[in-house]
């Protein structure tokens, strides 16, 4: 017997048919003999809905009272879900975030899990009951309602499993897997039967909504086995899906790539002409951090003649924002002029293995040339390299370099 935290997110839930197959599922778990935790997400579309609504009350809504609606979505879901559980001759409970003692700090609409109090929930567990949680939510010390911010049932339901020292935490989604890159682009992408939290961490940092990267964050830190599986295949039929977890557990020898990502929210701003003088690049990017706008892969050049170009890329709806701060402060930095682009791609090649395989950015380099795609720039990790190219080549990038990696075929 196993302890199982599923969570079910806004698609699976998002229809009283489909919270039904979610209860089928769950029913199906706890008949194995495992102790099942739920955790879900409000259906699909609510929580748009209930954010529209409090905007029509204030045009920039009140953050303590935005989580109070908010945090109603999940609220309908537990409810319905343990209802259909009891038609099924299931014991289940349904906890709010609230209820079950998930405190949090008092940042609204993005708090963080500062501790969860498991004592309610291994109760229930321990009576036969089914326990669903709702997800996205917790409490501050005062009592006040706070939410995690967008994808926060993913993090739920990783602390949840954490508190409890589960044995696996299933994520259910649309999809029944993390692939090599995204099959409607490269047909002959392969689903992955395992995956570090470090190549997790990049994909999902890199574009992948597979999973939210928070949740991957924290599963890495406290080492709880993530396992991705689809809601909408037939009971009884579903795969395997991809484990998340930690190198350890897989195989010695991993492919030297196990995925190409890639991310068209990207625009890049190139200041021309800045004194090469320390504090430069801290003059540059300190006003836009004082923006709140992220700032994502960074190049300087070569000085000469005492000036030097430094460009960098923001995410591109913050493109025209970025732009205007840096006219404002062009003068005082002494920068000849501020030039930008906001039809670039990052393409990026990830894998653990590539930590004991050489060659693998020239190959990388080789093959984009080959096809005639430019590089703007360039960043590493020690399990990454990402490139910045024209957008209108990224699809191309992305097919010819699965290729080239040989991520169609399955490692022997």
């Amino acid at each position: 017997m196993a302890l199982i935290v599923q969570k079910y997110g806004g698609t699976s839930v998002a229809s009283p048919e489909r919270i039904k197959n979610v209860a089928r599922r769950v029913a199906s778990w706890q008949a194995k003999g495992h102790q099942v935790v739920v955790v879900v997400s409000a259906m699909s579309g609510e929580t748009n809905r209930l954010i529209s609504l409090a905007k029509e009350m204030q045009a920039v809504p009140d953050p303590r009272e935005l989580d109070v609606i908010a945090s109603t979505g999940e609220q309908v879901t537990i409810g319905l879900l343990s209802m259909a559980l009891m038609n099924l001759g299931v014991k289940a409970r349904s906890y709010t975030g609230g209820q079950v003692r998930i405190l949090t700090d008092s940042a609204f609409n993005k708090a963080r899990i500062v501790s969860i109090d498991d004592a309610s929930i291994r109760r229930d567990l321990d009576g036969g009951s089914v326990v669903v949680v709702a997800g996205f939510q917790g409490v501050d010390e005062n009592g006040n309602i706070t939410t995690l911010g967008r994808g926060g049932s993913d993090t739920s339901a990783v602390a949840i499993a954490t508190a409890l020292q589960a044995d696996e935490c299933q994520i259910y989604t649309d999809v029944d897997g993390v692939y090599t890159t995204d099959p409607r682009i490269v047909p002959e992408a392969r689903r992955l039967e395992k995956i570090t939290f470090e190549e997790m961490m990049e994909m999902a940092s890199l574009g992948s909504k597979v999973l939210q990267i928070r949740s991957v964050e924290f599963a890495g830190k406290y080492k709880v086995k993530l396992r991705v599986l689809s809601s909408l295949e037939d009971l009884g039929r579903e795969g395997t899906g991809t484990l998340i977890t930690t190198e350890d557990d897989i195989m010695m020898e991993q492919p030297t790539i196990s995925g190409i990502a890639f991310n068209r929210d990207e625009a890049k701003l190139t200041v021309l002409g800045v004194p090469d003088r320390p504090g430069i690049a801290y003059q540059i990017l300190g006003p836009v951090a004082d923006a709140n706008i992220d700032v994502d892969m960074i190049i300087q050049n070569v000085g000469h003649d005492g000036t030097t170009d430094f460009s960098f890329t923001v995410p591109r709806g913050e493109f025209a924002r970025t732009t205007a701060i840096l006219e404002q402060i062009r003068g005082h930095i002494g920068a000849r002029q501020i030039t930008g682009d906001n039809k670039i791609a990052k393409v990026s090649v990830v894998g653990v293995g590539m930590r004991s395989h050489v060659g693998i950015a020239s190959k990388m380099f080789r093959t984009l040339a080959e096809e005639g795609i430019n590089i703007q720039m360039i960043s590493t990790s020690e399990i990454k390299i990402s490139v910045v190219i024209d957008e209108k080549y990224l699809e191309l990038a992305v097919r010819i370099l699965h290729k080239a990696f040989d991520l169609d075929h399955a490692p022997a």
